[in-house]
């Protein structure tokens, strides 16, 4: 995440203060760095898009994966949903096809040239709760030490106000059905 960390129930805008708290997050900053001094040095049409946790099809299901596929993944394969640290860690949690259509929608907007876009919910998830959501009758949800409590966000909340006003875009899938959505296809995956 690039920006600050957040600790209200306000969601993150596109005016949060910028501080990445990992070098994965320093990279993704310095792109959108280079990309806008192409916007301001040569007037090439750039938009800064900022789609919060992304989930879906085709995510990778180990650790370099999104919590949610791995989570569903573990589920199906009966094994435990392991969650790093206490859990009370939010996520705004957006589905492939509505980040998809975001980016679309936004790359042949005008009014977006120039702009820096946030894509969300505008509802975040504990990972606890996100664990019950997903587990079945029988799956296990342990916690176990995390492995980089120093770069862990605590609260990620977007704020899509902007791209409601700008793009007219809303996201379409809840939490509850993208998940559906996810365990058939890994289900397909794995047939």
């Amino acid at each position: 995440m690039v920006y600050d960390m957040a600790d209200s129930e306000v969601g993150i805008d596109e005016t949060h203060p910028v501080q990445p708290a990992s070098p994965y997050a320093g990279t993704k900053l310095a792109a959108e760095n280079l990309a806008e001094s192409y916007y301001h040095g040569f007037d090439l049409p750039v938009t800064i898009l900022r789609p919060f946790n992304t989930y879906g099809p085709y995510q990778k299901t180990g650790m370099a994966g999104g919590v949610v596929s791995i989570f569903t993944s573990r589920d199906l394969d009966d094994e435990p949903l392991k969650i790093f640290g206490e859990g009370t860690q939010t996520r705004d949690l957006l589905y492939a096809t509505d980040c998809a259509r975001f980016i679309v929608d936004a790359t042949f907007a005008d009014a977006a040239i120039g702009e820096v876009i946030n894509a969300g919910t505008g509802r975040d998830i504990s990972i606890n709760d996100l664990a019950e959501l997903i587990a079945t009758e029988g799956t296990e949800i342990t916690h176990v030490e995390h492995h980089h409590p120093q770069s862990e966000v605590q609260k990620l909340l977007c704020d899509p106000t902007k791209a409601s006003e700008l793009l007219g875009w809303e996201p379409q899938i809840s939490l509850d059905e993208g998940v559906t959505q996810l365990r058939k296809w890994l289900n397909t995956e794995e047939a």
